[in-house]
């Protein structure tokens, strides 16, 4: 059996996650993850929200979302706001400049992937899940941390 086909159908969507990446930072300067948390902030009451509820969002490890929100509020995207009668607390805040960003950037991959699968029949939905169980066994992935979402992690900069 030839499994180039698998190989390169895996490598065409690695390839497009990488190139959206590639992509939304050169037309928008700003990343996949920075965007993401933008959005998050938009659909929280108040456009505020914990960097622990975010964190947990994003499915990403804590220092990688302490870089990405330094980045989005030195940009001047989000405050950071400390809550009234407890400053242990602070919440993270859209600003206008984060709302404008977002009203101009596409839709992106994930949610075009969310709406593909969502007009599948549920037949269809549970075989390409079962498969790719098969897959991440076959690379033998199963304990890898994943976000739910389509992003490159961004790396961490030894500054921050």
């Amino acid at each position: 059996m030839e499994y180039k086909d698998i190989i390169i159908d895996i490598r065409k969507i690695v390839r497009s996650i990488n190139l959206e990446s590639k992509r939304i930072l050169k037309e928008f300067g700003i990343s996949i993850p920075q965007l993401l948390c933008l959005g998050f902030l938009r659909t929280k009451k108040n456009y505020l929200s914990t960097q622990k509820e975010l964190t947990e969002y994003l499915q990403l490890n804590s220092s990688t979302v302490t870089g990405i929100v330094n980045r989005l509020e030195k940009n001047g995207y989000i405050a950071r706001l400390p809550k009234q009668g407890d400053r242990r607390v602070t919440y993270l805040a859209l600003t206008s400049s984060g709302a404008r960003v977002l009203e101009k950037t596409p839709d992106l991959l994930h949610e075009k992937l969310s709406r593909g699968l969502a007009r599948l029949p549920a037949q269809d939905v549970e075989q390409l899940k079962a498969s790719l169980g098969l897959l991440i066994e076959a690379l033998d992935i199963q304990g890898l941390d994943a976000s739910p979402l389509l992003v490159i992690e961004e790396p961490i900069s030894p500054k921050e």
